[in-house]
């Protein structure tokens, strides 16, 4: 059986694993979630969810051990003081290579959501693309909100559907999303914490790529 996820990290406060594709958040039809098996992997009675990924997303996931860390975690998401980077690919060139993404996300009678142009309450990412061979392109994302299908939602909105989303992107059927939770950075306790692996994808441009990123902290990032 493939390995649904590993250890980056494990302290008597948190855990942070590392998701492979195509696992459920939650155990769903008897089919053990990615929480239950990371509980019964380190014999946890207890494991807190602070955030989530789709099925689709495979990275980096943060649990808290205790309620105390996981209100903790709470304070840190909802004051936007933990910084989270996300990788992607796409097929498509998009309508503008590096920007804002803004807007109000409303649910459609399929399940699937739609960036609006309103602002009452909106899903906020900023992005920049690369190119990594012909028709392939890479997507670093940042996102400042946590909304349901924000990211697939985003570059969708851009013209720029992510490879192998099947909700968001029907014609391109594949067994596996490109979409991975990268980087994520917190301060908890007064003390500061960074996690960051790579996705496991073997497609052209993929090394150079990531090089590119190495110096992604000194782009200029678009102003929200």
């Amino acid at each position: 059986m493939p390995c649904k996820f590993s250890i980056i990290d494990n302290n008597p406060q948190f855990v942070v694993i590392n998701k492979a594709p195509n696992v459920n958040f939650h155990t769903i039809d008897g089919k053990l979630g990615i929480v239950e098996l990371v509980k019964q992997t380190l014999n946890l009675s207890q494991l807190y969810p602070v955030h989530r990924l789709d099925r689709m997303t495979s990275g980096l996931i943060l649990f808290a051990k205790t309620k105390t860390v996981a209100a903790q975690f709470g304070v840190l998401f909802e004051t936007r003081q933990i910084e989270k980077y996300y990788l992607a690919l796409s097929d498509k060139k998009p309508k503008r290579k590096q920007g804002l993404i803004k807007g109000d996300m409303k649910k459609g009678r399929n399940g699937s959501y739609l960036l609006l142009k309103s602002h009452l309450n909106p899903a906020i990412t900023q992005f920049f693309s690369y190119s990594l061979a012909p028709s392939l392109r890479g997507y670093l994302l940042k996102p400042h909100t946590g909304k349901t299908h924000q990211l697939r939602v985003a570059l969708k909105s851009i013209g720029a559907p992510i490879l192998g989303d099947s909700r968001y992107y029907p014609s391109n059927q594949l067994d596996v999303g490109f979409l991975h939770a990268w980087r994520l950075s917190f301060v908890l306790g007064n003390r500061h914490f960074s996690f960051v692996v790579d996705p496991n994808w073997t497609v052209d441009g993929m090394s150079d790529f990531i090089k590119k990123l190495s110096e992604f902290q000194t782009l200029n990032w678009p102003k929200i």
